[in-house]
């Protein structure tokens, strides 16, 4: 009997593509935007760092199967119950009031008079964000936004006299550059992180 077949099965068992793995199961939206939310929380914890977070959010967002997402979480402490579940209840525990908006296939904005948290995210997938900063009232000398646009276009309004400084990936900043900002100025800190999107950051209205 030739040494390559199976006596039970007659089949030669060395045959070209007799034993293949399975094909890799491509990652979802959902899978995507729940592992961004393990980052963000990551992130805030302190287990990343800047680095890190940038990389992993761009490498999340872009991912395409179950195996690369799992990669960029394996040292990451397993999920609450929760976790995964995006939607605006989930900003209650640990974040305090306003600090979370989410948007799937709609909208997010805020605009006139509202408080702004140290720290706010934006998530908005397949929408649309308009962050109207210009009237709000920023509770820290220090206020960081992350904003995350997959396949959407978010619009930060910032007001005068504040410091901006943009970083992430994605992000188009137009501020007036004449403008004379004290030394002592409170700064807005943007992260913007896009899969075929933008986070665009004005001092005024696009239609001005």
């Amino acid at each position: 009997m030739d040494p390559g077949m199976d006596p039970a099965a007659g089949v030669s068992s060395g045959a070209p593509g007799a034993s293949s793995a399975a094909p890799a199961v491509r990652a979802s939206d959902r899978e995507r935007d729940a592992a961004t939310h393990r980052l963000q929380d990551a992130f805030a914890e302190g287990r990343l760092d800047d680095a890190e977070f940038d990389v992993r959010m761009r490498s999340a967002l872009s991912a395409r199967t179950r195996a690369d997402l799992d990669g960029l979480l394996a040292d990451l402490p397993a999920a609450g119950p929760a976790a995964g579940q995006a939607t605006v209840a989930d900003s209650g525990a640990g974040r305090g009031p306003g600090r979370l908006n989410i948007a799937f296939k709609s909208s997010v904005r805020r605009s006139g008079r509202w408080r702004v948290p140290d720290r706010h995210t934006s998530i908005v997938y397949k929408g649309s964000g308009w962050l109207d900063l210009r009237a709000a009232e920023l509770t820290a000398p220090v206020t960081t936004l992350l904003a995350v646009a997959y396949k959407s276009r978010i619009t930060i309004l910032v007001p005068p006299g504040v410091r901006v400084e943009a970083g992430g990936f994605g992000t188009d900043t137009d501020t007036d550059p004449a403008a004379v900002v004290p030394a002592d100025a409170p700064v807005l800190h943007v992260r913007g992180f896009t899969y075929k999107g933008t986070v665009d950051v004005r001092s005024r209205p696009p239609e001005d």
